[in-house]
Formats: structure tokens, C-alpha cells, sequence
């Protein structure tokens, strides 16, 4: 039987207004509203380090530029989207949900096998997590605008050409429609 959670990725307030979009939230909302009651486990992965950001290298193209100082905390999911009790938050220290964090830790401890990703941004979170998802063998689906970047031909290329070849790619709504009827 196959046990699935939904992953909702890096939105964050300073993330969600890096990259401005009033119907993304919205539409993550609706995604989020379907999956409780099918009984899918909702997960909230973000982005925190320590204060002065010790655990980042000057070195790292990403994050380089925030050792030193303080940081988005894991507790400032976006009011849109905010978790509910029960639902778990996930705090990775890099791009990856599973780098740094103890995501596969919890997926294997509840026995999920099927991963389903949004988040922002597509080729930075989404991405990272669902090759190294691919990697440890979950089965994986990817919500097409349940994801959002910052350069909409890059959201195009991956969800229309890359993803498709380690997930099933799909709409909310298509997944809500298949949640409904099961």
C-alpha cells in the first residue's frame, strides 16, 4: 500500500516575497485543503541555520552571504499556508529538503513511499529534493503549479521536460479531482 505525504516547501515570508505571485498561495492552499482529507500527511519543510548562521560556508554560493547573521526561523511559514496542529515542520539547513534535516528519517518511520512536491522555488527546492528523492526511491509526483520560480521558462523547461522523467507531474487540480474519487 502506498503511504503518501505532501510537501510544502521554503514558504516562508522572506521567501513567498522574493517571488510575488497573489495566485500562488491560493492555489498552494487548495492543494493543501485536498490532501487532509485524504489523509495524506502534510509536511512543511524550511530553511533555518543558528544564529550567525555558523553551519554556512563563506564559500557557498547560496547561502554564503548570510553567515554572520541572523536568519529566517522555521516558524515563519507564511499566515496563508500555516501549518495546523499535527502537522510537521521539517528545518533543512540547504537547498535539498533532506540536506540537514531528518525528512527521510520521518518519511521511513511513518512508511511513506510517495512524495508529492510544491514549493518555491521550482529550480531550487523542488528540484534539489526530487533528484535526491528519485535517489532514495520515492515515488514522486510533482504539483506543475503548486510550484513557483522566480523565471517562468525555467518553471516550463522543469516541469514539462526534467521532472517528467523521475515523477508523475500534474496540476492541483487533476490531483485533487484523483484525492476526491479514491
Amino acid at each position: 500500500m502506498t503511504r503518501s505525504a505532501l510537501l510544502v516547501m521554503d514558504v516562508q515570508e522572506a521567501v513567498v516575497a522574493r517571488y510575488p505571485d497573489p495566485d500562488y498561495l491560493p492555489r498552494l492552499r487548495a492543494a493543501i485543503d485536498a490532501a487532509r482529507p485524504a489523509g495524506l500527511m502534510v509536511i512543511y519543510v524550511t530553511v533555518a541555520f543558528r544564529p550567525g548562521a555558523p553551519e554556512v560556508s563563506p564559500d557557498n554560493r547560496m547561502f554564503g552571504a548570510l553567515a554572520g547573521r541572523t536568519v529566517a526561523q522555521p516558524n515563519d511559514i507564511h499566515a496563508d499556508v500555516a501549518p495546523l496542529p499535527g502537522d510537521i515542520v521539517v528545518v533543512k539547513r540547504r537547498v535539498s529538503a533532506f540536506a540537514g534535516s531528518d525528512l527521510d528519517l520521518l518519511l521511513r518511520a511513518q512508511r511513506i513511499d510517495h512524495l508529492v512536491l510544491t514549493g518555491i522555488a521550482t529550480s531550487g527546492v523542488v528540484l534539489s529534493t526530487l533528484r535526491q528523492a528519485a535517489d532514495l526511491d520515492y515515488r514522486l509526483t510533482v504539483l506543475a503549479d503548486g510550484c513557483h520560480d522566480g523565471d517562468p521558462e525555467v518553471h516550463t523547461v522543469l516541469t514539462a521536460k526534467v521532472f517528467p522523467t523521475q515523477a508523475e507531474v500534474t496540476t492541483i487540480a487533476r490531483w485533487a479531482e484523483t484525492l476526491a474519487s479514491k
